[in-house]
Protein backbone atom coordinates (compact mmCIF):
# COMPACT_ATOMS: atom_id res chain seq x y z
CA UNK A 1 0.00 0.00 0.00
CA UNK A 2 1.47 3.55 -1.31
CA UNK A 3 0.87 6.99 1.16
CA UNK A 4 -0.47 10.01 -1.19
CA UNK A 5 2.22 12.39 -1.36
CA UNK A 6 -0.07 15.08 -2.78
CA UNK A 7 2.46 15.20 -5.60
CA UNK A 8 1.76 14.13 -9.17
CA UNK A 9 4.36 11.20 -9.49
CA UNK A 10 4.35 7.49 -10.11
CA UNK A 11 4.26 5.59 -7.41
CA UNK A 12 7.08 2.49 -7.69
CA UNK A 13 5.78 -0.79 -8.33
CA UNK A 14 8.38 -2.56 -5.75
CA UNK A 15 7.25 -2.43 -2.44
CA UNK A 16 10.22 -1.65 0.47
CA UNK A 17 10.06 -1.48 4.28
CA UNK A 18 12.08 1.13 3.99
CA UNK A 19 11.09 3.89 7.29
CA UNK A 20 12.35 6.56 5.48
CA UNK A 21 10.36 5.80 1.88
CA UNK A 22 7.98 8.61 0.98
CA UNK A 23 5.68 6.13 -0.30
CA UNK A 24 5.93 3.28 2.03
CA UNK A 25 7.48 4.72 5.56
CA UNK A 26 6.60 7.73 7.66
CA UNK A 27 9.14 10.14 5.94
CA UNK A 28 6.88 13.52 4.67
CA UNK A 29 7.98 15.85 1.93
CA UNK A 30 7.41 19.47 1.65
CA UNK A 31 9.17 22.04 0.03
CA UNK A 32 10.44 22.03 -3.41
CA UNK A 33 10.78 19.67 -5.88
CA UNK A 34 13.76 19.93 -7.88
CA UNK A 35 14.90 17.48 -11.39
CA UNK A 36 18.54 16.54 -12.83
CA UNK A 37 20.87 13.96 -13.46
CA UNK A 38 22.00 11.64 -11.21
CA UNK A 39 26.19 12.12 -11.04
CA UNK A 40 26.93 9.36 -7.98
CA UNK A 41 24.95 6.52 -7.09
CA UNK A 42 28.07 4.64 -5.41
CA UNK A 43 26.64 5.18 -1.73
CA UNK A 44 24.29 3.01 -0.31
CA UNK A 45 21.13 4.71 0.43
CA UNK A 46 22.40 8.29 -1.01
CA UNK A 47 22.84 9.66 -4.64
CA UNK A 48 24.39 13.19 -5.81
CA UNK A 49 22.12 15.08 -8.07
CA UNK A 50 23.22 17.54 -10.48
CA UNK A 51 20.98 20.90 -11.80
CA UNK A 52 21.80 23.58 -14.10
CA UNK A 53 19.69 26.59 -14.19
CA UNK A 54 20.96 29.90 -15.94
CA UNK A 55 22.20 32.64 -13.77
CA UNK A 56 22.39 36.39 -14.90
CA UNK A 57 25.66 38.65 -15.27
CA UNK A 58 24.56 41.68 -14.81
CA UNK A 59 27.57 43.66 -16.33
CA UNK A 60 26.31 41.99 -19.58
CA UNK A 61 22.69 41.72 -19.19
CA UNK A 62 22.97 37.73 -20.13
CA UNK A 63 22.51 34.40 -18.97
CA UNK A 64 25.49 31.95 -18.02
CA UNK A 65 24.76 28.05 -16.90
CA UNK A 66 25.62 27.09 -13.88
CA UNK A 67 25.37 23.60 -12.09
CA UNK A 68 24.69 22.55 -8.29
CA UNK A 69 24.87 19.55 -6.77
CA UNK A 70 22.10 18.20 -4.15
CA UNK A 71 22.80 15.01 -2.14
CA UNK A 72 19.57 13.03 -2.11
CA UNK A 73 18.51 9.94 -0.05
CA UNK A 74 17.31 6.71 -2.39
CA UNK A 75 14.49 4.16 -1.23
CA UNK A 76 15.32 0.94 -1.50
CA UNK A 77 11.99 0.98 -3.77
CA UNK A 78 13.34 3.33 -6.60
CA UNK A 79 15.98 2.06 -8.78
CA UNK A 80 18.12 4.21 -10.65
CA UNK A 81 21.58 4.72 -12.90
CA UNK A 82 23.90 6.97 -13.58
CA UNK A 83 23.50 9.27 -15.72
CA UNK A 84 19.51 8.99 -15.76
CA UNK A 85 17.06 11.55 -14.80
CA UNK A 86 15.44 12.23 -11.52
CA UNK A 87 12.88 13.93 -9.80
CA UNK A 88 13.86 15.04 -6.10
CA UNK A 89 11.73 16.34 -3.03
CA UNK A 90 12.49 18.20 -0.18
CA UNK A 91 11.95 16.78 3.51
CA UNK A 92 13.24 16.91 6.88
CA UNK A 93 17.15 16.75 7.41
CA UNK A 94 17.70 12.86 7.31
CA UNK A 95 21.76 14.35 7.91
CA UNK A 96 24.30 16.69 7.99
CA UNK A 97 23.97 17.05 3.75
CA UNK A 98 20.62 14.93 2.97
CA UNK A 99 17.22 17.17 3.25
CA UNK A 100 15.98 15.71 -0.46
CA UNK A 101 14.95 12.40 -1.09
CA UNK A 102 14.18 11.14 -4.77
CA UNK A 103 10.73 10.53 -5.18
CA UNK A 104 10.55 9.57 -9.25
CA UNK A 105 13.41 8.03 -11.01
CA UNK A 106 13.68 7.84 -15.05
CA UNK A 107 16.04 5.39 -16.10
CA UNK A 108 16.86 6.71 -19.35
CA UNK A 109 20.56 8.11 -20.12
CA UNK A 110 20.85 12.19 -20.76
CA UNK A 111 23.54 12.36 -22.71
Amino acid sequence: MTRNLGIVVEAPRKVCSDVLCPFHGKLSVRGKLLSGTVITAKARKMIVVSREYPRLVSKYQRYERSRSQVHAYLPECIEVVEGGAVTIAECRPLSKTVSFVVIAGNNRNVS
